[in-house]
């Protein structure tokens, strides 16, 4: 006795479906095969950039030092920017500037291009902020161990290198590495990359605050550190 033709047909069916979930499963192996390679060649691509850059500086210095000269290093171009204080008795003004700086919560943190104009919203809120120049090694463990993105106005984890790709690929930035690259070297598409990423949530550092109503070369909290930035992210990652 012959198979109903409805039973056929299921089976013809079922089988079709199964090879196209079988050949797209593959295509999609082989294709994040090949996206892993490119990540990981672009990430050697960076770290040997880096290490370039670092050997690049150290000769110039003792060739200064040997010839009796002085070395000046290129100007940063990058700043790590932590709030330190509420908004008690806070002008309007200030207020606005930390409200564009997306610095809404005490022990908040963002990364800000230098320039004319940042400088000077700067100094308007220094008294509530402290600030530095972050250098690899902070940039690259603020976003692999606080990096959120912001995703259909949601905060989501950075927890794989696809989250990345969908938001930011039309940038050509598909990884971490290429995040932590165009951040630190506040490449052209920085601005991008930057609201992005969701302001970091840091703890109070270890050992606490010293005297937030002073200045750090006072001895207090606030202001220009300089690269003594990066120790502080230490105590508050």
């Amino acid at each position: 006795m012959p198979a109903p033709e409805t039973y056929v047909k299921k089976a013809k069916r079922d089988a079709t479906a199964a090879k196209m979930a079988k050949d797209l499963s593959i295509a999609s192996k082989k294709a994040n095969k090949a996206k892993r390679r490119e990540i990981f060649k672009r990430a050697l691509k960076y770290d040997q950039k880096y290490k370039q850059a670092e050997r690049e500086a150290i000769r110039n210095a003792r060739v200064a030092k040997k010839t009796g000269t002085f070395f000046v290093p290129a100007e940063p171009k990058l700043l790590f920017v932590i709030r330190i204080r509420g908004i008690n008795g806070v002008s309007p003004k200030v207020r606005k500037i930390l409200q564009l700086f997306r610095l809404r919560q005490i022990n908040n943190g963002v990364f800000i291009r230098i320039n004319k104009a940042t400088m000077n919203m700067l100094r308007a809120v220094e008294p509530y902020v402290a600030y530095g120049y972050p250098n690899l090694k902070t940039v690259r463990e603020l976003i692999y161990k606080r990096g959120y993105g912001k995703i259909n106005r949601q905060r989501i984890p950075l927890s794989d290198n696809q989250t990345i790709e969908g938001a930011l690929g039309r940038r050509n930035i598909m990884c971490v590495e290429d995040l932590v690259h165009e951040i630190f070297t506040v490449g052209r598409n920085f601005k991008e990359a930057n609201n992005f990423l969701w302001p970091f949530k840091l703890n109070t550092p270890t050992g606490g605050w010293l005297k937030k109503g002073n200045h750090w070369i006072e001895g207090g909290d606030y202001g220009n550190r300089e690269e003594a930035i990066n120790p502080l992210v230490r105590k508050m990652n």
